[in-house]
């Protein structure tokens, strides 16, 4: 983790709407279709060895639901006789029963520790399954969501040791060769851990490929293992397959092979052997000044240094270059120095071409340097954040904007998890390379929005709501602020039952169920056919956001929830609800 990038995540002030009045209740009717199942959802329930929290989250709290995001509103679930039943709408006046696409060749209630059966759709003809036993089918399906070209085929089938549900899976193309790769989600019992839970989580990453030419079976080709003390909220595969995102409450960690830890033992006693600094730098607001102990040898002749505005290099002898990079801001090359001192050490003076700015490091990514702070530079910097700080709570209460007093916090402005972070794996050197300390910005739910794409999640940012795009092809952007849900955090923490939250993948409403029956419809703000005034202010409201309540009757607990541009689809023990949100138009 020491050498990962500590990021931030940026929000669009465009996205924001500081002015947001708040969701009117409105009574308009939600047309709301229901299919009864043949035979029950294939729910497994927690047994008494599973009683942690993480266990609930990872498989108490499942959605066996599941959304195909290359195909509009086409959703899948498992019943209980290994059958997987697809629903694939065009017409909600012309609904059909769901179809059977899929039959799991084992017996699932043949296993005691089974979980339940979990699916993914890593593209728009593969699907990886897992029957909740610990054996991965990836199938190769066709054309979903029309019932002549989707025939589903079994291409890949391996038992793959304790159970465990899938998480996420790509697909793509790597040396002329089709591979998937795969996350395979599991809570183990930890026999060392006597002052915790007992259990630790893992995620599995699985590589599957094709073979060679002319060999068109599928094996693993790799296995890595990821270890944490709490269920992720977030875990996806990069498209390309290079890299991985986790959003934890607690951190994760790759397990090492015994190789691995030679190869980590020799490469530490190699750094404990050059701990010494290469160079020393400090600065002042003008200039930057590095000092470099010289061999004994060394004369004036024997050094070279060449300045540009962004650049330096520094050559000893005929040697490698002893420092050699990019500077960490622009430097006036021209008025730039050095002397060699009666210590015989090399002192090389930078002129800052941006007075004031504050560097925090001399050359980007070079780490053999140490920077020395000067003692008079520490009390300045004490002394301007002194403002900031007090040992009295509210030190001056009659100031116009007092600090915030956390007595005045609202009971569901509080959550338990203060301290969740992002974190990208490198694929090859299995470290985190980017980390995002999230804090107070409360994990929501994830969403497709395109199926290409990794899920983005959405975090709760003050009171609002914000959905993410990661990008991880883009470094400079490596996480986009896409839509905003107005005052959804605040309104999301006041539901005390809720038990799944979705939205649109055009943003165009946001929604969260509750464990039995009730559904909430957030609309984002639209304007108004009519002329309305705000009654305190006297003003016209030019757009109202709504908020719609949908009462399921059914009165087993809800199992599923996905939504769709259109729709939003909720799964019962034995039923199948459809809620018309938005007109196709």
């Amino acid at each position: 983790m020491a050498g990962a990038a500590h990021c931030s995540l940026q929000a669009k002030r465009l996205l924001l709407d500081p002015k947001f009045e708040g969701y009117k209740l409105s009574l308009e009717p939600l047309a709301c279709y229901q299919l009864g199942l043949d035979a029950a959802v294939a729910e497994v329930h927690l047994r008494d060895d599973q009683y942690t929290l993480d266990h609930m989250r990872a498989f108490g709290m499942y959605n066996y639901l599941h959304l195909d995001s290359w195909y509009q509103d086409n959703v899948y679930y498992v019943d209980q006789f290994g059958r997987v039943m697809n629903l694939s709408v065009t017409l909600d006046t012309a609904l059909q029963k769901p179809r059977e696409v899929f039959r799991l060749p084992t017996d699932l209630t043949a296993c005691d520790n089974r979980l339940c059966a979990s699916m993914h759709f890593p593209s728009s003809t593969w699907v990886t399954l897992s029957d909740g036993t610990g054996r991965l089918y990836l199938i190769k399906s066709g054309k979903r969501g029309s019932s002549a070209s989707e025939k589903w085929e079994i291409v890949f089938n391996e038992e793959l040791g304790s159970p465990f549900i899938v998480a996420h899976s790509v697909s793509f193309v790597k040396s002329n060769a089709h591979s998937l790769a795969v996350l395979l989600l599991r809570v183990e019992k930890d026999e060392l851990d006597t002052k915790g839970s007992g259990f630790h989580v893992t995620l599995e990453w699985v590589t599957i490929a094709e073979g060679k030419e002319g060999d068109h079976r599928y094996e693993i080709i790799k296995r890595r293992v990821l270890q944490g003390k709490s269920v992720p909220h977030y875990a996806a595969v990069e498209p390309s397959g290079d890299g991985l995102m986790i959003i934890s409450h607690k951190p994760f960690t790759f397990l090492q092979s015994e190789s691995d830890k030679l190869e980590e033992n020799d490469e530490a006693k190699v750094s404990n052997e050059k701990k010494d600094p290469l160079y020393y730098w400090q600065q002042t607001e003008d200039d930057v000044t590095i000092t470099v102990h010289l061999p004994e040898d060394i004369t004036r002749d024997d050094i070279k240094i060449r300045f540009s505005p962004d650049n330096i290099c520094v050559t000893l002898k005929d040697q490698p270059p002893l420092m050699e990079g990019k500077l960490y801001s622009s430097v006036d090359h021209e008025s730039c120095t050095w002397i060699i001192r009666e210590d015989k050490s090399l002192e090389i003076s930078l002129i800052k071409k941006n007075e004031g700015c504050r560097w925090t490091e001399l050359i980007i990514g070079d780490t053999r340097g140490e920077f020395i702070v000067d003692p008079s530079q520490c009390s300045e910097i004490a002394e301007s954040l002194m403002h900031l700080t007090s040992e009295v709570m509210n030190p001056n209460p009659e100031k116009e904007k007092p600090p915030c007093n956390a007595q005045e916090l609202e009971e569901c402005d509080a959550f338990l998890e203060d301290g969740a972070s992002l974190c990208r794996f490198d694929g090859e050197t299995l470290k985190i390379t980017h980390i995002i300390n999230l804090g107070s910005n409360q994990y929501l739910f994830s969403v497709v929005v395109n199926p290409k794409e990794m899920p983005c999640f959405c975090l709760r940012h003050d009171v609002d709501a914000l959905l993410w795009q990661p990008h991880s092809d883009q470094p400079e952007n490596m996480w986009e602020h896409i839509a905003t849900f107005n005052a959804l955090g605040y309104v999301q923490a006041s539901k005390q039952d809720k038990k799944f939250m979705a939205c649109a993948p055009d943003y165009s409403y946001a929604a969260l169920c509750e464990c039995l029956r009730r559904v909430f419809i957030y609309r984002q703000p639209t304007p108004l056919a009519t002329v309305l005034y705000n009654r305190k202010e006297g003003r016209q409201v030019g757009q109202v956001a709504k908020q719609l309540v949908a009462t399921l009757e059914a009165n087993d607990p809800i199992l599923g929830f996905q939504a769709t541009s259109e729709r939003l689809f909720v799964l019962t023990t034995k039923t199948l609800f459809l809620i018309k949100v938005n007109s196709g138009n």
